[in-house]
């Protein structure tokens, strides 16, 4: 026997007498947990940025733009705040910091276009009525140069981070790298 149930956001659906699948089990809901807080939910998270307008109160996300996760490559989202916190920074370093990870972030963003570039060579290539073995090549040769020019920069700016920090904060970063909690 089964009976067609309405049920509010899932329109009609097919629902099997108690039991009768398998004694004793309740059938499952189509309804994930996190679904739970609904509006409530959002007016709660809404409540971090809504404060930013108060002298001297800062919240977690007030004003700021959060940016795509991981979007600087370091495995964290905010790379400058978290290794000025984590090393415990001088002002003198923290700006040595911003101008090295700024050349990065344009080196790596290089590496994204022409990563982009190179996916329109491999496509190119495929999209005749033959092969077209240069542009593939093409393509794969902006790959490789753009690693290479990409692992220059990366080893040019921890050089650089190396020479500002203390053998402390060396340490620190050290531990940050191998445990991978920042990725270079």
């Amino acid at each position: 026997m089964v009976v067609y149930v309405r049920h509010g956001a899932h329109g009609t659906r097919k629902k099997s007498p108690s039991g009768a699948t398998c004694p004793g089990e309740k059938e499952s809901v189509m309804c994930h947990p996190s679904w739970r807080g609904g509006r409530r939910a959002v007016r709660w998270f809404s409540h971090f940025g809504s404060h930013h307008d108060e002298p001297g109160v800062e919240y977690g996300w007030a004003g700021e733009d959060m940016g795509p996760p991981f979007s600087e490559g370091f495995g964290v989202r905010r790379p400058l705040r978290f290794l000025a916190y984590k090393l415990e920074l001088e002002r003198p370093q923290v700006e040595q910091l911003v101008k090295i990870l700024d050349e990065l972030k344009t080196e790596r963003a290089q590496a994204a276009v022409d990563d982009r570039r190179s996916l329109s060579d491999f496509a190119d290539a495929v999209a005749g009525e033959t092969f077209d073995a240069s542009k593939a090549a093409a393509g794969a040769d902006r790959r490789v140069e753009t690693a290479k020019r990409l692992r220059d920069a990366v080893v040019r700016a921890l050089g650089q981070i190396h020479a500002m920090l203390t053998p402390d904060q060396r340490g620190k970063l050290a531990y940050l790298i191998r445990s991978g909690v920042l990725l270079v």
